[in-house]
């Protein structure tokens, strides 16, 4: 018996990696662009890690006497009005960029994954409080309700501990209903009624029986709340309520550059550039990853 099932979890694994592979090949002959979507964003990754090997420069170091010159071989973007090179300091501005935009939509799935499976396989009074919720923070705009928050926690805490807990308190609500509504088809399945049966747990039922079907669906959604938050990371720090001098952010160069548009218009397109290249890879990514994993569309 402990040899048969010991058999059956090989071929299982075994069945798992075959299906992951075969997933693979098809979102590289399907969706080449998601691919290359996914080299770039792992390049800006590593670029970001390796700045302090990659330029010459600090952050911050200001250089009066090379303030506002143009691209050259020592400043390949250019410096700005205090002499900073602009290069080092998308590179910086990379890992701020990066760290807004992988971590609070994080926290916003683990808090929509809780939530949203307690209101679909509770139901009741659970579900009605739960998404009344939901509703209240979905009804104000992401970006305003962002704002509201960070004006409301500044007092309190840095500007990036503020940003982590405001994107990630506007996200939740949108992963709990689509966690929801997949728990409340999938909580009337047969294997769930035989893990009831014998006795298993709500919430491991919740966590090992329902959860990992979730899976594909989540993924899908946290590659496209990620460039969501590097918009709204940059949006804030270009109106002056996100990461605050002298660190860098790509939005908060472009709001430092704005006044050099017409006279020197490489400063604030470098950084608005980085923003495009970065969202819309995110955006390819995650739209090959839902052609992928989206069952619905397998099938036609």
């Amino acid at each position: 018996m402990m040899a048969t099932e010991a058999n059956v979890n090989i071929n299982a694994e075994i069945g798992e990696k075959d299906g992951v592979k075969a997933k693979l090949r098809r979102l590289c002959r399907q969706n080449p662009l998601a691919v290359i979507s996914a080299f770039v964003i792992v390049a800006v990754i590593i670029l970001a890690a390796c700045a302090p090997f990659l330029t010459p420069y600090r952050e911050a170091q200001q250089d009066l006497l090379a303030r506002l010159q143009k691209p050259s071989s020592a400043h390949i973007f250019g410096t700005d009005e205090l002499g900073r090179d602009v290069f080092t300091r998308i590179l910086y501005g990379a890992r701020v960029s990066l760290v807004i935009g992988i971590i609070p939509p994080a926290i916003s799935l683990v808090i929509g994954i809780v939530l949203g499976l307690a209101a679909g396989f509770f139901g009741g009074k659970v579900d009605y409080v739960i998404m009344r919720l939901a509703d209240i923070m979905l009804s104000f705009p992401s970006l305003l309700l962002t704002m509201v928050l960070m004006y409301t926690m500044g007092r309190y805490a840095n500007s990036i501990v503020c940003i982590f807990a405001a994107l990630a308190l506007a996200g939740w609500a949108s992963v709990a209903r689509v966690v929801r509504s997949q728990t409340l088809s999938l909580k009337e399945a047969d294997y769930v009624e035989a893990a009831r049966s014998i006795g298993v747990g709500k919430w491991k039922i919740m966590f090992r029986h329902i959860l990992p079907n979730c899976i594909p669906s989540l993924i899908v959604l946290y590659t496209l709340n990620v460039p969501s938050c590097i918009l709204s990371e940059s949006t804030l720090s270009f109106l002056g309520i996100g990461v605050q001098p002298p660190a860098a952010s790509w939005g908060l160069m472009v709001n430092q550059s704005k006044q050099f548009l017409f006279s020197m218009p490489w400063l604030a397109l470098a950084p608005s550039v980085a923003i495009m290249i970065i969202v819309l890879a995110f955006n390819f990514l995650g739209d090959g990853l839902r052609d992928v994993l989206d069952p619905y569309l397998q099938t036609r």
